[in-house]
């Protein structure tokens, strides 16, 4: 299995661990305002999707004529992302659980559609300022799952003061 096909299965594998949890917790629990940046748990999750649903958004128009990556990219029209909702009740969070979902599946599969020379692909950005204007494309999937672990950690990190058990990060190798 190639490195990127791996991390896309680990980070799927780790979200369905941390939504597991939460669907475990009330909406209230899971909707109360942490002291993070996104508030609550469910902030923090839906941040982690939007994340998601964006960089794999911007890797759709960086392969726009590659059919396989298309392909791979073609379920994320379903994801909802629920913006503009302050907070969810049952039912928007059971949609944010399916969307991540969908979104993870994406990741997987267009990992498993790309060729080497894809991943050494120039992608064209204006995030520095235009210095680089462009990057290598394995330098942008490492910042979808830099951004993905980062959230999850303070996901880990709220769920430890509440003396809830989230070793989702554990060596687990099931996902392989």
């Amino acid at each position: 299995m190639n490195e990127t096909l791996m991390y896309a299965k680990y980070n799927r594998a780790g979200n369905k661990t941390i939504y597991d949890i939460l669907s475990g917790m009330t909406n209230e629990e899971r909707e109360k305002d942490r002291g993070s940046y996104y508030g609550s748990l469910s902030g923090l999750m839906r941040h982690i999707l939007g994340g998601s649903v964006f960089f794999l958004g911007m890797f759709a128009g960086h392969f726009a004529k590659n059919e396989a990556a298309q392909k791979a990219l073609s379920g994320l029209k379903k994801a909802d992302t629920l913006d503009g909702v302050k907070k969810l009740d049952e039912a928007q969070w059971k949609k944010i659980c399916a969307s991540l979902k969908i979104a993870d599946k994406a990741w997987v599969d267009l990992m498993a559609a790309l060729s080497e020379a894809d991943f050494a692909s120039m992608f064209k950005t204006d995030w520095y300022k235009n210095k680089p204007a462009e990057v290598p494309f394995w330098f942008m999937l490492e910042q979808l799952v830099t951004h993905n672990l980062h959230h999850r950690g303070q996901v880990s990190q709220i769920l430890d003061t509440l003396k809830i058990d989230n070793d989702y990060s554990g060596v687990n190798v099931k996902f392989l």
